[in-house]
């Protein structure tokens, strides 16, 4: 008996609950800004939640969003749809985050989000019922003048990475490098455009820059990859300068300056014979000791031996020399092959393998140098691969 008063009890009320008459605390949705401050300043990203709370059993629904004038906009993930418990009541809760930038200063205003339901009412039959945020107003300052680009962002990571070493390059080896920007609640345009990276001796091709957008609760995240490819173009370093940006804070409301500092660029046997000096300055002499006789009438004989030799006109060389010669270089064999099937990258390791063995010589300096110009340089015609090879192996060391 007491189940049966309990029915009846709730029955009213959930009839009451699904009837066509619709109360203001069952349905609701509001705009809200997140970080309120002032002043806000044009192409700042600006965050918005709409958020619906509904009692009411709902069939069919859509949020129809207003125009954005004055604005560019972008949604921030699907829409998000979850129970909450609110005053011991339950209640499905609609979460919609976007990102909106002011175009223009002045008095901008965010019209009403209108949410179009359909309901049911006390007979299971559907009918239409629409429900509307209130609108926003927002004063908007025209951005800072600044000698610079404008970059208001909230959140910014840079980094500097270099493929390898670029004080220890071998002869004729290229660098490179890749400058990359974190940066939250930008969008790819944004971006401060790919600076000028400059050298008053190194060579210096700059590739297309990357751009790429991720959607995240917080914010647009834009990654920008900035990237050059450096040599050296002589036996001494080089020094490839610094290079400066600035961008907006939009939490701590300041210009900060960004410099990622300069860098020098050199080949290991530069490098190398300097820590060699140093290491031969630093280090004290060995004991000297004069050789016994056994080492003397060797000398002797090694002596008398080189002088008949160089009377009778005749010069000995061994098989390593022999090799470094025609047809038994097998580096020299590569580079032919590699030059005669089109392989310019194989070719030019070729190249570089020969430069290390043999010593860097003035003409095969220039003939890479041009090499890599007409290689890097999209711009520029393919090089000549067996005009290169032919010019390279007569520019071999004399001996």
């Amino acid at each position: 008996m007491k189940w049966m008063v309990l029915v009846c009890m709730i029955m009213p009320l959930d009839a009451l609950a699904q009837s066509k008459t619709v109360l203001p605390s069952e349905l609701s949705i509001e705009v809200s800004i997140e970080d309120n401050t002032e002043p806000r300043f044009a192409r700042e990203m600006i965050l918005l939640t709409i958020r619906g709370v509904y009692r009411r059993h709902i069939t069919r629904e859509q949020l129809i969003q207003p125009d954005f004038d004055g604005f560019s906009w972008a949604q921030l993930g699907p829409d998000s749809w979850s129970e909450e418990r609110i005053n011991g009541r339950k209640f499905k809760v609609l979460t919609r985050r976007m990102a909106i930038y002011p175009v223009r200063s002045g008095s901008l205003t965010i019209g009403p989000f209108k949410h179009m339901l359909t309901l049911t009412d006390e007979s299971d039959d559907w009918f239409e019922h629409e429900i509307q945020s209130e609108p926003l107003t927002l004063e908007v300052s025209q951005a800072p003048a600044t000698t610079d680009w404008w970059f208001p962002v909230r959140n910014l990571k840079v980094s500097d990475q270099w493929s390898n070493a670029p004080d220890q390059l071998s002869p004729g080896e290229g660098v490179l490098r890749v400058v990359r920007l974190e940066a939250l609640g930008a969008t790819p345009e944004m971006i401060p455009p790919m600076p000028d990276l400059r050298s008053p001796s190194a060579m210096i091709f700059a590739h297309p820059e990357k751009r790429l957008v991720e959607l995240t609760p917080e914010g647009p995240v834009t990654y920008a990859f900035w990237r050059w490819t450096i040599r050296p173009t002589n036996d001494t370093s080089s020094i490839v300068e610094p290079l400066h940006f600035s961008y907006f804070d939009t939490i701590a409301r300041e210009e900060r300056a960004v410099t990622i500092t300069a860098q020098r660029i050199a080949y290991g046997s530069v490098s190398g014979k300097a820590k060699n000096a140093a290491s031969q300055t630093a280090a004290p002499l060995p004991e000297t000791r004069l050789p016994g006789w056994p080492a003397t009438l060797l000398a002797v004989v090694v002596f008398v031996l080189g002088v008949g030799l160089g009377l009778s006109g005749r010069k000995v060389t061994g098989f390593g020399a022999l090799a470094r010669f025609g047809m038994f270089d097998p580096l020299a064999r590569r580079l032919r092959r590699f030059a005669t099937k089109g392989q310019a990258a194989g070719l030019r390791q070729t190249a570089a393998a020969m430069t290390r063995r043999d010593g860097l010589t003035s003409q095969r300096l220039k003939l890479i140098t041009d090499f890599d110009r007409h290689y890097f340089d999209p711009k520029s015609d393919e090089p000549n691969l067996t005009s290169f090879a032919h010019q390279f192996l007569r520019a071999r060391p004399q001996r």
